[in-house]
């Protein structure tokens, strides 16, 4: 049997491969869930269908949750689960929970919902909710590195009165290979490799608005992964761990290859970008998209491919930002 996926991956930068979303809606499912775990679920089958229309690229995901380590399910629902519904981006950070009915997910206008979430703009439902709280990935019908991994860490949570209310355990997140991965809402930052340790840090450091561990922080969720490795960078170099710390960031210029496409060169594309701390402070960092070698599996059982990464140079000290300028995007670049 080949080696799974996270173990050969053991060299990848985790900085600049947190999942692109700037809003996160959550549902409870305690169920299994299969590979694609909204539709593979025991949701019921009009708000699977309805879910099942929410496009790949929207700027919204829609993840199922579980309490840790309940997985049956007797199919007695009386129409409503528990619910969390984020908005992640820097500066406009907010979430609810509560209740929710299944009917609000068939509603004619959800795809309009899910849209206007992504600018911040969440429906009423339930109450605010500013409480951390931790999705660790363990959809074993998705890779078996998620599960082996990560179960484990949810669990260890799970067993702790201090954080037992703070985690679950959910589909899907990206990066199998990172396992075991998770996300901190509402902040929308990502995590990977996490042993049960720095799953604790994590939730403590949040309740203290830090990070707990930046070794182990793949990028906010808000950003384009370019983004996140430049804002990752800073934040190590700098010492950065409040979890908003940085507000702002900006490409200034690009050159990045279109998908399916390489350079003839050392690199595969290059972006330079500019992180804005909070209290105005800035810095410039290059970030150069790099191919590794030797090509290795995405996900276990799966052909091995050479994977691209973004690698960010020492971020240079720039000139500060006054606080109302405008954040500027190049055309067709994505920030946070």
């Amino acid at each position: 049997m080949s080696e799974r996926c996270s173990v050969v991956s053991a060299d990848e930068p985790l900085a600049g491969t947190a999942p692109r979303a700037r809003a996160w809606l959550v549902l409870e499912q305690p169920g299994p869930y299969g590979f694609r775990a909204v539709t593979e679920s025991h949701l019921p089958e009009k708000v699977r269908a309805a879910l099942a229309l929410v496009p790949k690229e929207s700027r919204t995901r829609v993840l199922l949750a579980r309490p840790v380590g309940r997985h049956a399910d007797a199919g007695d629902h009386d129409g409503t689960r528990r619910f969390w519904f984020a908005h992640v981006a820097p500066g406009g950070v907010r979430m609810r929970s509560g209740v929710l009915a299944d009917s609000e997910l068939l509603r004619p206008d959800l795809l309009d919902v899910l849209e206007a979430a992504s600018r911040g703009e969440l429906p009423p439902w339930g109450t605010g909710s500013s409480e951390p709280l931790l999705l660790v990935c363990t959809n074993s019908r998705r890779d078996v590195c998620c599960a082996l991994n990560g179960r484990p860490v949810a669990a260890a949570l799970a067993a702790d009165p201090a954080y037992a209310d703070r985690v679950l355990e959910v589909s899907h997140l990206g990066g199998h290979r990172f396992a075991p991965t998770a996300l901190l809402l509402p902040w929308g930052h990502a995590f990977g490799r996490l042993d049960a340790e720095t799953a604790r840090a994590v939730l403590a450091g949040a309740a203290d608005g830090r990070i707990g561990s930046l070794v182990h922080h793949r990028g906010r969720t808000a950003a384009s992964q370019p983004v996140q490795a430049a804002s990752c960078a800073v934040r190590l170099a700098e010492h950065l761990d409040g979890l908003d710390d940085i507000d702002a960031l900006r490409v200034v210029g690009e050159r990045v290859v279109p998908a399916g496409l390489r350079w003839q060169g050392d690199d595969d594309g290059r972006a330079d970008v500019e992180v804005r701390h909070r209290d105005g402070r800035a810095w410039r960092v290059a970030v150069h998209r790099r191919t590794l070698e030797p090509p290795r599996p995405e996900s276990c059982g799966k052909a091995p491919v050479e994977p691209h990464v973004w690698v960010a140079e020492a971020p240079v000290a720039a000139a500060p930002w006054d606080a109302a300028s405008p954040v500027r995007a190049r055309p067709g670049t994505v920030n946070t």
